[in-house]
């Protein structure tokens, strides 16, 4: 039997749209900009966001590639409240994840915008429910996994709304999972190509935080936006500090890591397995970190038991494989660390930029090490995707190699990939802490030509760890057992340490001069080994930072960071924000929303400073809008002077 979208209608509802505060937006403001004062609380659009969201109410379709935290959910919510407001119907958002949904639904109820969600938490009353609210036109948003998108009944749907003039717009999140080529490909996306065939005229918005040439092409491509306009904000995230340190006891480079520079702070821990991911947190728990793990394999209630805890209380520790975090919208994640080596830079710059989503500081620390990039040459090269892909891939992993053993402020590195150009940052740890470098092309030459008499020893081939001891002419008992004190490159390397061998051989490896097989990673020469070998090809590298001081007045690879408070806060404002905390989360708990889904802490802090003693006063802070201030403004003046005296 099909549908009829009519038979879930209810008469007697009606659009409940949030009125417009007078006064509010300044004289002149366009529809967008009063959404923007009225409904977010914000003063001004930052960068691209004016001209994205004038150019999608007007109809156009675009593609908005923008950082994670530079504000793209902005781009999509303020077009459809507009054109809501101005009779053009509901917004479809497609989102991937279900935590995505709640939290951006949530917000937007905060600030008074009809908003909802379909997805498999509803229960089928739940789920109509919604429907008549769509159909009736109630709606101002909608989102919805893509697979729920495509079924027959919500296209019904669809059509119905389509057919009566009001389907606002699409806006596609996370973009990039439409493309093959990208970091994270889910083959549900590839069926949004009929929101354009079906829907002509509707206007569609495509959001990414990550996309490169490969990527881009292929969203353009695949979702029929040939004719779409492209915007590019800047890449920069500046209030993010990267630092890549070689590995050297990770777990305790982790916790010195965490302890000297974020007690207390929440963070996300990336590591490559579930197995490590368990065992990390476990054991950064026993070391007194509030550390929950986070993969697929867990059962879902305990995983939604975990995020929920990472959400909404301060100062958890997430370790997690990267199945957790895209869609996570907490903006005061302090760090991301990551304990393996990510398969690109577009997965790094993705997971590293949910640190800081609130602009304060925030720190992208990774440490890495030779088995990584042995583990992840060699996940590409046994994959059972085609050659053109591999190529790509092993592409993309030299340029997040290039990134890890630069010299240069990694900065200036991670913009170039994405075509931007940029100054050292002042702000990483190379630009902090330039390292010491050495002329290394003499010593990669003795490794390749020890790894060639190996070869030329009856075809033997041997790790990493047997070609350090025969350079620096340790007699090991399997030294021994082949014969390989009597090598000409036996001892010729005495004068190198194991940690800079290591570094030369991770580089050579890197390059694709050495390639690493089999189980037991065994090394032996690519074709391009050759010109290194004649001296054709320089080495230079970083000196290990083994050397380097520990502690808060020298950390190694992790520099020192006086933390500011959002604002600079006199000891009044202080005890102000302290009590504004507490009872956000109050309500936060009431209302069963994460707290930074009330009141940012910068709106907070921003709150303590100013001190504001009318309603009047309260609503012109960044970040109260109508809504807010009518629900909280009485209780937030009450707090705010019960808290003491200016």
């Amino acid at each position: 039997m099909s549908f009829d979208p009519a038979s879930v209608l209810d008469a007697d509802l009606a659009p409940d749209l949030p009125p417009v505060r007078a006064g509010r937006q300044p004289a002149g403001a366009s529809p967008a900009e009063a959404i923007l004062h009225e409904v977010f609380g914000y003063p001004a659009f930052r960068g691209a966001q004016r001209e994205i969201v004038e150019h999608v109410v007007a109809g156009g379709d675009a593609l908005v590639l923008m950082p994670t935290g530079g504000g793209k959910s902005l781009c999509y919510q303020v077009p459809a409240i507009v054109r809501h407001r101005a009779g053009q119907g509901v917004a479809i958002v497609v989102s991937p994840l279900i935590a995505l949904m709640h939290d951006q639904v949530g917000a937007l109820h905060e600030a008074g915008v009809q908003a909802a969600f379909l997805n498999s938490t509803l229960d089928a009353e739940g789920a109509r429910r919604v429907e008549r609210d769509l159909l009736a036109g109630r709606l101002t948003l909608l989102y919805a996994a893509p697979e729920r998108i495509l079924t027959p009944r919500f296209l019904a749907i669809l059509e119905s709304l389509h057919e009566r003039g009001q389907l606002g717009l699409f806006a596609i999140d996370e973009a990039h999972c439409v493309s093959q080529w990208g970091h994270d490909f889910r083959e549900e996306y590839l069926g949004l190509s009929a929101l354009h065939e079906r829907f002509a005229g509707v206007p569609r918005l495509a959001l990414t935080a990550t996309a490169d040439d490969h990527t881009r092409a292929d969203i353009v491509e695949r979702l029929q936006l040939e004719r779409a306009r492209l915007f590019v904000a800047s890449f920069d995230r500046p209030n993010i500090r990267y630092t890549i340190v070689e590995k050297d006891e990770p777990r305790k480079q982790l916790l010195r890591f965490v302890r000297d520079e974020h007690e207390g702070e929440a963070g996300i821990v990336y590591c490559q397995s579930r197995r490590k991911v368990e065992e990390t947190a476990a054991w950064l728990a026993e070391e007194g970190i509030t550390a929950l793990p986070y993969h697929a394999g867990l059962d879902a209630d305990l995983r939604r038991r975990h995020q929920d805890r990472f959400l909404r209380e301060d100062g958890v520790v997430m370790v997690a494989t990267i199945a957790f975090g895209m869609g996570i919208d907490k903006p005061d994640v302090r760090f991301v660390a990551h304990l393996d080596l990510p398969k690109n830079i577009e997965s790094y710059y993705q997971e590293t930029g949910r640190g800081g989503r609130d602009g304060l500081p925030a720190d992208a620390w990774m440490t890495y090490g030779l088995a990584d990039v042995v583990n992840q040459r060699r996940m590409i090269d046994e994959s059972e995707a085609g050659e053109d892909f591999k190529r790509l891939q092993r592409g993309k992993l030299d340029a997040l190699l290039a990134l890890s053993e630069a010299h240069d402020c990694r900065r200036v590195r991670l913009l170039a990939y994405f075509g931007q150009s940029s100054t050292p940052c002042g702000n990483c740890d190379n630009c902090l802490h330039p390292p010491a470098t050495w002329d290394a092309t003499e010593a990669a030459r003795k490794a390749l030509s020890c790894i060639y008499r190996f070869r030329q020893n009856n075809g033997q081939r041997f790790g990493a760890g047997h070609l350090i001891d025969v350079l620096r002419g340790k007699r090991t008992e399997k030294v021994a057992q082949y014969g390989h004190e009597s090598l000409s490159t036996f001892g010729v390397g005495a004068e190198v340490s194991e940690a800079q061998w290591r570094l030369v051989l991770r580089q050579l490896i890197a390059l694709g001069h050495v390639q690493a097989e089999g189980e037991f990673n065994t090394l032996g020469l690519s074709d391009s080994a050759r010109e290194v070998l004649r001296g054709e090809v320089p080495v230079r590298l970083r000196v290990p930072a083994e050397a380097r001081p520990r502690g808060k007045a020298g950390r190694a690879g992790t520099g020192s960071r006086d933390k500011p408070p959002p604002l600079p806060l006199d000891a009044a404002a202080t005890g102000r924000f302290a009590a504004l905390k507490a009872w956000r989360a109050e309500v936060a708990r009431e209302h069963n929303l994460p707290a930074y889904v009330v009141f940012h802490d910068a709106t907070l802090a921003e709150m303590a400073r100013e001190s504001p003693a009318s309603l009047d006063e309260l609503g012109q802070i960044s970040g109260v809008g109508t809504k807010k201030l009518q629900a909280y403004g009485s209780e937030l003046l009450r707090v705010m002077a019960s808290a003491g005296p200016d």
